[in-house]
């Protein structure tokens, strides 16, 4: 399913000093990525937003169809750059073999021109809407409540929320969902808040008769419902009941089981075998993930040896998102070495194919094989969780007099170089985990 990159973090533009210019500076960064093995972008909120309290990063959206070409809250670029910054970006994107995610927000509406009174509860909402593109006016009979609509299904801040049943504004969502991609340029969308919103909204989208030079194009989707995993496959198995071309979601059970391994002390390697993570039983729609913009506050950041998940996500199956404040900011890319993001995107781009097979595991370490499935071999994956020593065990893997090489590892303790390791005549094989760390072993065949 190949590495996408979640190419932004919060406030980005501000933090690494390029104020209207990210587009252009992802754009740099484009063909590093795709030698690394990268295979997508996912860019925040493209639209022009409310921007009430300043620059936004786009969940306030307020005009869909200004890229960063219209003079209107406070400048005519958006956050991140103009609307031929953007367009340059994707399409160096598309010349080194990368598709493009836009970052749908759909669920609800900021910065509107006035307010009016809502005939239904007499009250007054900003909800007149006025965008200088002249595409997709709004008034109080978009949003919630209005006659179409008895049921909210949730709301985000104190933001007015569109109402999909209206038909007018179901059209819109879909006009703009083509535009995107047979305008703009874009390969598929980000669901932002689907709690917020019917499954059927979703399904339409992904459903839409797309054309790109004349032939049938299917975007890529993949919602944002931060829930447990009975109710990410709810709405999966919901939005993907009538569905040609399904849609993903991400898996945050797998990311909360993630920070326990990586922050909790005395977590038991046993977990990752009995967790209740979406990508268990779904994981041809399961995107995986260690972090993302919206686990920046509090106690959610992952705080020790997060290359430990980024060896799990980078070796299991899934389809697998890098956050670009992990690979660039805080130097867990590490191109060029064995010792990062970049050395597990390559493994998982050469050998990560097929089903997943545990062949140990304890308290502290856990040793998987993937099958391969053709096109990539397979590899094996050994996982320690002591901190004070390295870790092996003899397992029975699928290859049979076959030697293997480690291509990608860690430890904060200890980054000497694996020994390589073979399998014997019944495949019967040793594999060695540093301290607090992980091996990827690739067979030579």
């Amino acid at each position: 399913m190949g590495v996408m990159m979640q190419a932004f973090h919060w406030d980005c533009p501000r933090v690494d000093g390029k104020e209207f210019a990210w587009w252009q500076f992802v754009r740099e960064n484009v063909p590093s990525l795709a030698q690394a093995g990268f295979t997508a972008l996912w860019l925040p909120p493209v639209h022009k937003a409310a921007s009430i309290s300043g620059a936004s990063m786009g969940y306030d959206p307020y005009d869909y169809y200004d890229l960063g070409e219209y003079d209107q809250k406070g400048s005519v670029k958006t956050w991140f750059g103009s609307r031929q910054a953007l367009q340059d970006l994707l399409n160096t994107a598309h010349a080194h073999g990368m598709a493009v995610l836009a970052d749908m927000v759909i669920n609800h509406n900021s910065g509107a021109d006035d307010a009016e009174v809502n005939p239904i509860t007499g009250g007054s909402r900003w909800t007149l809407f006025q965008p200088g593109s002249g595409q997709f006016l709004r008034g109080w009979e978009c949003f919630h409540p209005c006659r179409y609509e008895t049921w909210d299904d949730g709301t985000f801040g104190d933001m007015p929320d569109l109402s999909h049943r209206n038909p007018r504004v179901y059209g819109e969502i879909l006009k703009l969902a083509r535009w995107l991609i047979e305008d703009v340029g874009f390969d598929g969308f980000r669901y932002d808040f689907v709690k917020g919103y019917g499954t059927w909204t979703v399904t339409a989208i992904q459903e839409y008769r797309y054309e790109r030079a004349g032939k049938p194009f299917k975007p890529f989707g993949v919602g944002e419902n931060w829930d447990s995993a009975r109710t990410i496959e709810n709405w999966i198995n919901e939005a993907n009941a009538w569905n040609d071309n399904p849609v993903s979601a991400f898996d945050f059970p797998l990311r909360d089981m993630l920070k326990a391994l990586c922050d909790a002390y005395g977590f038991s390697l046993r977990n990752l075998a009995t967790w209740e993570t979406f990508s268990r039983n779904q994981p041809l729609h399961a995107v995986t993930f260690v972090e993302n913009h919206d686990t920046r506050d509090g106690d959610k950041p992952i705080l020790r040896d997060k290359l430990m998940a980024y060896g799990y996500i980078l070796t299991h199956e899934g389809y697998p998102c890098v956050f670009w404040k992990d690979y660039y900011n805080w130097d867990l890319g590490k191109e060029g070495t064995p010792h990062g993001i970049a050395a597990l995107v390559g493994a998982h781009e050469a050998f990560a194919g097929g089903g997943t097979e545990i062949l140990w595991m304890d308290d502290d370490l856990y040793t998987m094989q993937r099958l391969g499935d053709g096109q990539k071999p397979g590899l094996v994956f050994a996982l320690n969780n002591r901190g004070d020593r390295w870790g092996g065990a003899w397992v029975s893997t699928k290859w049979r007099n076959v030697e293997f090489a480690p291509v990608a590892w860690w430890s904060g303790a200890d980054l000497a170089r694996p020994a390589g390791q073979w399998s014997a005549w019944d495949g019967r094989a040793q594999f060695w985990a540093p301290p607090r760390g992980y091996v990827v072993y690739v067979p030579r065949v």
